[in-house]
């Protein structure tokens, strides 16, 4: 530790002995460097101070109504976008700084000194931005300022209303994509429809139920008509036992039952109101009377509808040969069958026809059942086409009203709202250079300069300073130290250089005492002129 300290004692003596370096180089240094601070144009900063409201009342009761987008989001967007440069090149015409470029280099010189010279910073937690901005003219400063103030608030309130138009446009337009969609698939699926009109499924099952069905109906007529022609076998049976023939229906035929006319339902039906009336009314009552004699009415029409029934089937029997009806009215059960035969075959006409057009419809069904698959895998695709587009197109409409009204919305009130705290004034003092702090600055490095240059001549051109130094580099041990005389001179010597040292040193503080008087002097007319601007 002794020896490092002996060590340092050594450099600091040998810096001391070449210390008109550090002289030299004080007075190289020192002077120009204060005289190119003192010319260092003054700057003047400008600022101002916003706060941004993104607390709408209107949010959480338009919430789930509307899609609304994050307001901090846009306004941290724009903070970061202020210093681009389409946002720069808008301030600087704003400014009428552009009007100071003669060509498109100098114009990116002015786009490079306000990117590096404006700022935009928050203060504190809440949504308070302070702009600031530092130049050579105050009133141009201000005017940056109010510049940048004016763009921020404009784009942030802008992008807002531009996202909604934009969604609007874009909706608009899908929307009427979408429309063209749904009526070019409602032409295609309505001219399927029109082309496959008989071989389209119905609702009710299809055509393999409709298939189903057709065929039960076929089997239960074909049933009734084999018990038809049964039936009718019988009766023809019972007919060829009887040899009659006659020309008039006894009064037995005409009032018997088995026989089915059109008047039937409606004899039976009064019957039952007479039975009815009967138990509250009289038979000399009104309504009693006027049921017997549309009851006798009925009756009339009936035999007259078996008469004529009968004629006719006479007039049409086999061979063309009129049946003797003289003694029918000995035999009314022959009567009575030759009906019963006519009526069992033209129901079992009727029969054969249903069971044809029963089995028509199966053969039908059957052809159309085997192109089935590919017209319902057809209408399938069609039909999913459809409500793809139908249903894109309803969401489309939804999301438009929402929309419109996130755009209303925007139009009554404003999202974001702007609120200039402090706003910006033509700065009467500089803030900058700080000249005392570069003059201090300019002093340290003449003097660490100086330092520099007396170490480095000590190490190319050594200077014994102690007795220890000298045995070390002669490798000789010093046995004594002789102090020099006065006579000789060299302590007068050193005493003149040290006082030169010193003198020198005292004349750079008072020149340096006398710019940062300069300086600070300097800025009492510069402020009233400033006023005056």
């Amino acid at each position: 530790m002794y020896e490092q300290i002996e060590r340092i004692k050594e450099i600091l003596l040998g810096v001391w002995a070449k210390k008109h370096y550090i002289l030299i180089a004080t007075w190289i240094i020192c002077p120009v460097g204060w005289l190119a601070v003192s010319a260092l144009p003054d700057k003047y900063e400008a600022s101002a101070q916003v706060y941004v409201d993104t607390q709408s009342l209107l949010r959480p009761l338009m919430e789930g109504l509307m899609v609304e987008t994050d307001p901090d989001y846009q306004v941290r967007l724009m903070v970061k976008t202020l210093l681009g440069r389409p946002n720069l090149t808008k301030i600087a015409r704003m400014t009428d700084l552009d009007l100071q470029a003669e060509d498109s280099e100098e114009f990116e010189e002015i786009i490079d000194d306000l990117k590096s010279n404006m700022t935009i910073d928050p203060v504190g937690k809440e949504n308070i931005f302070n702009i600031s901005y530092r130049g050579q003219d105050p009133q141009v400063a201000k005017d940056i300022v109010q510049a940048a103030l004016t763009v921020f608030i404009e784009n942030t309130l802008g992008e807002t209303r531009s996202d909604t138009d934009t969604a609007q446009k874009f909706l608009d337009k899908q929307i009427r994509d979408y429309e063209n969609r749904l009526v070019t698939a409602e032409k295609r699926l309505t001219e399927f429809k029109k082309r496959y009109t008989g071989v389209l499924p119905s609702n009710t099952g299809g055509f393999y139920s409709a298939l189903n069905a057709a065929k039960t109906r076929q089997r239960e007529t074909n049933l009734q008509l084999m018990e038809a022609q049964s039936r009718l076998e019988s009766a023809q049976g019972q007919l060829s036992k009887e040899d009659v023939s006659g020309q008039a229906l006894s009064e037995n035929i005409l009032d018997n039952d088995a026989i089915s006319t059109t008047y039937d339902e409606r004899i039976q039906g009064l019957n039952t109101n007479l039975d009815t009336a009967l138990i509250s009314y009289t038979e000399k009552h009104p309504d009693v009377i006027e049921l017997r004699r549309r009851l006798d009415e009925l009756s009339r029409l009936r035999k007259e509808e078996i008469e004529a029934y009968y004629v006719a089937l006479t007039a049409d029997s086999e061979g063309g040969e009129s049946v003797n009806l003289s003694a029918a009215n000995a035999s009314p059960v022959y009567q009575e069958m030759r009906i019963l035969v006519n009526q069992i075959e033209n129901e079992i006409a009727s029969l054969q026809v249903r069971a044809n057009n029963y089995q028509s419809q199966v053969d039908e069904l059957t052809e159309k059942i085997r192109t089935l698959p590919d017209v319902e895998a057809e209408l399938v695709a069609l039909n999913r086409g459809y409500e793809i587009n139908k249903n894109k197109y309803e969401e489309l409409l939804s999301r438009k009203e929402t929309a419109l009204m996130a755009k209303q919305h925007d139009e009554t009130s404003d999202k974001i709202q702007f609120r200039v705290i402090d706003p910006p004034q033509v700065p009467l003092e500089p803030t900058g250079p700080y000249r005392i702090l570069f003059y201090l600055g300019v002093l340290v490095l003449g003097l660490g300069a100086g330092t520099g240059a007396a170490f480095m001549m000590t190490q190319a051109n050594p200077v014994a300073v102690s007795s220890n130094q000298l045995s070390r580099a002669l490798n000789i041990p010093v046995m004594g130290v002789v102090t020099a005389a006065s006579a000789i001179g060299l302590l007068d010597k050193e005493k003149r250089k040290t006082r030169m040292f010193i003198i020198s040193n005292i004349l750079l503080l008072v020149l340096l005492a006398g710019f940062i008087g300069y300086s600070t002097s300097s800025q009492a007319p510069q402020t009233q002129q400033t006023k005056v601007y």
